[in-house]
This record gives C-alpha cells, structure tokens and sequence, in this order.
C-alpha cells in the first residue's frame, strides 16, 4: 500500500515538474486558486439544495432550474470573453470576473425570496463566464510544451475546491446557516482577485512561443489595438466583425475540432446532471446529508487525481487513447451507481465516477491547441458557449425525473448519452 502511495506521489510530482521558472509558477497558482473557488461554488449549491429548498420552499425542478440558469449565464458569458480575450487580455478578464462573482455571492446569501436567488445564481454564472475562456488561453500560451499538465493540475485544484467547499459546507451549515456560508465565500475571491492582478501578465502584443530557457516569449504579432493588420489594412478595433465570425465557423469545418466539441457538449450535460442531484440522489439510498457530501468530495478528489494524470498522459501518448478510456469509464459508472447500495460499495462506485473529469483538460488543451491564433480566444468562447449552453440543461433534465420519482432511469438515460460521446471520440484522427 506505502508503495502504491508513492508511486501515485511520483507521478504527481512529474506530471508538474517544468511548470515553474520566469514567473510562470505564479500565473499557475492565481489561475488555480481562482478555478478552485469558481468551481467550488457551483458545486456547493448542490450539497445545500435541502436547507435551500426549504426556505424558499421549491420543488426538485425549480431548484435544478436555478443551477440550470447559472450554467447558462456562464455558457453565454463564453464567446464574449473570447472576443475580449483577443482585446483586453486575460489578466483584466480574471481580475473582472473574480470580483464579479464576489458581489454576486453576497447578493445570493442574502436573498429574501427566490426570484432575487435566481437572479443571484444568473449573476455568479455571468461573472464567472469570464474565467473559462481565459484560463484556457494563457495556460495554453504559457505552457505550450506541457499544456495537458499545466491544464490538468488547474482543474485537478478546481476539483479539490469542489470537494472541500461542500464538506466544510454542510458541516457548519446547521450552526451559521447557507446565507453566511455562500455571502462570506466572496471573501476569497476578492483575494484571489488580488493575486491575479498582481502575476498574470498583459497579453497584447504577446503570441503563442516559449523561449529556450522556457519562458515565454513576446512578439508584436497581433498586439496593440492601433497597428495595422499582416495584409497592410488598418487593424478592426470593433470588439467583433463578420470576418471573424467566418473564420469561427470554419473552425467547426475541421473534423477533430467538431468531434471533439459536440463529445463535450454530451460529457458536460452528463456530467452537470449527475452533479446537481447527485448528494440528493445518495440521500435516497439512506445517507446522511454530511455522509452524502463527504462521498460527493471523494468524486473529486478522485477527479483531481484523475486529472493530473489524464494531463500528463496525454502528454506523453496522445489525446485519443486517454479519452477513449476515460470516457468508457464514465459509460459504465452511471449504470453501477443505480446498482449499488451500502455506503462502503457506493464510495468506491462514486470515485470511479469522478475519473470522467480527467476528460476535460485533455479535451481543452487539445482544442485550444488546434484552433487559429488569430481568433484562438474568440473561437475558444464560441464554442465553449455552445457545449455549455447545451451541458447547462442537465440539471433541470434530471430534476424532473427526480420529481416524477424516476431518479435511476435519468441516470441510464445519461450512461446512454456517454456512450455516444464514446463513439464520437473513436472517430478523432489517430494521428495529432
């Protein structure tokens, strides 16, 4: 067992090494931190849906439709801070959209009625939309070597703040309440907001490079607002032209690209169904609510895990064959929760489960990386945009069937689904 632990310590250890030197570290943290507390966030509402469907008094579908209202504020938040990514640069996107989701918090904890919640939830999902596209993109500027690593420790942070947030949540929730919990989460953020200020450097005038000695170079290729385009033309400073659209759409016309985006859409939508029911779900099978959000941190705990390996995996042997294996994981493990019983039997299952997350730092990087510089954050956000908008609808899907008292059947309906996004991935080129 020693060995076996040590053995997970060193391939941990690899998988981070050559992230660090000129500043890159810190970049590395800021963006991290800052996912962990976004993510965190959205899967602490989850572990609390008790305490808040009953102040609000609200149905299983009303209360997916508020989680479902916050996914689409972020999915449409994705193609405009795309744009403004190729504008204003990361560093101004994630200092904005960390103080956003602050004061959005607070007007979430202290809502007197339902309808100022879902306002607060549409808020948070607006204002985290901006981290998405722009975490994606100065990663992969940064790390263009190691991109999959550099991807996979951020969202393996941003799992780990899933797992803690909701714990620590429902354990002190019956002696301070929901409302202080989620209004005193801004806190961090600010802080966070803070640190990216301080490290993430401007993009403008800045291309995709890495120097010898493994910073990253800078160049004047597509940087100031008021320089002339390659053709000699005066350079567009409108935030958004109908070029530009032709050359994100065409960017759909490549067949890696759009597998790889509609397999997504179908994992997120997934994914966000078995999330936003899923401490619910292990209620039913006679958990306690603490029970219940320690096994949901386990999941990502082992989606953590998952991703840093998933990172450096397909580093070292290709995108295809980790996708190919973690997706047909995450095939099996929808049908086996709806099996299992016992808390001993359902930890395990449940961890399985959080191994589909390695999916998406392996997907990103390998999108980003094959997308046109010169429109690599308006074409990440657009598409982003459209997986999300589509992944969003997952938690109302199921909290419906919830409410018809059909909880295993929606989570079949979900395996089915993830075997289609298998089958699409069995399509990518073998060759990359």
């Amino acid at each position: 067992m020693s060995s076996s632990r040590r053995s997970v310590a060193n391939r941990l250890r690899n998988a981070v090494r050559g992230l660090r030197g000129d500043g890159r570290g810190w970049i590395l943290i800021a963006v991290a931190l800052g996912w962990a507390f976004t993510l965190g966030l959205r899967f602490l509402v989850p572990a609390l849906l008790p305490q808040i469907k009953s102040t609000f008094e609200v149905t299983n579908a009303t209360a997916g439709l508020a989680i479902t209202t916050l996914w689409v504020g972020y999915a449409l938040m994705q193609f405009p801070a795309g744009v403004l990514i190729d504008r204003i640069g990361e560093r101004t996107l994630l200092t904005t959209s960390l103080c956003l989701s602050g004061v959005s918090l607070c007007l979430i904890g202290l809502s007197p009625v339902f309808v100022v919640f879902f306002a607060g939830s549409t808020a948070f999902g607006l204002g985290s939309g901006l981290y998405g596209p722009s975490r994606g993109t100065v990663l992969s500027r940064t790390y263009t070597r190691n991109a999959g690593a550099a991807f996979g420790v951020t969202l393996a942070v941003g799992s780990i703040g899933s797992a803690v947030l909701p714990n620590v949540a429902t354990t002190v929730v019956g002696k301070i309440g929901w409302r202080y919990i989620l209004a005193g989460l801004s806190i961090p953020f600010f802080v966070v907001a803070v640190l990216a200020w301080r490290v993430v450097p401007e993009r403008l005038g800045t291309t995709r490079g890495e120097s010898t000695d493994g910073g990253v170079e800078e160049s004047t290729h597509g940087g100031n607002l008021d320089s002339e385009s390659a053709d000699g033309e005066p350079a567009d400073t409108a935030l958004f032209d109908r070029r530009m659209l032709r050359d994100i759409v065409r960017t759909l016309s490549d067949r890696s690209i759009f597998l790889a985006v509609v397999s997504m859409a179908l994992l997120l939508f997934v994914f966000q169904g078995l999330t936003a029911f899923l401490p619910t779900y292990l209620q039913t099978k006679g958990m306690s609510q603490q029970t219940a959000a320690l096994l949901f941190g386990v999941m990502f705990i082992a989606g953590a895990v998952s991703q840093i390996a998933a990172g450096g995996a397909a580093d070292r042997i290709g995108v295809k064959p980790v996708l190919l294996a973690v997706t047909a994981i995450g095939v099996v493990t929808p049908v086996a929760l709806t099996l299992a019983s016992g808390t001993a039997v359902l930890a395990v299952v449940v961890s399985i489960l959080g191994t589909r997350m390695a999916i998406v730092p392996v997907n990103n990087a390998y999108v980003v990386r094959a997308l046109p510089e010169h429109i690599e954050g308006s074409a990440w956000g657009f598409l982003r945009t459209g997986f999300f908008l589509v992944g969003s609808t997952g938690s109302t899907f199921v909290g419906y069937f919830v409410d018809a008292n059909r909880f295993d059947f929606a989570f079949l309906v979900l395996a089915g689904l993830s075997a289609i996004a298998l089958g699409l991935y069995t399509m990518l080129p073998d060759a990359e």
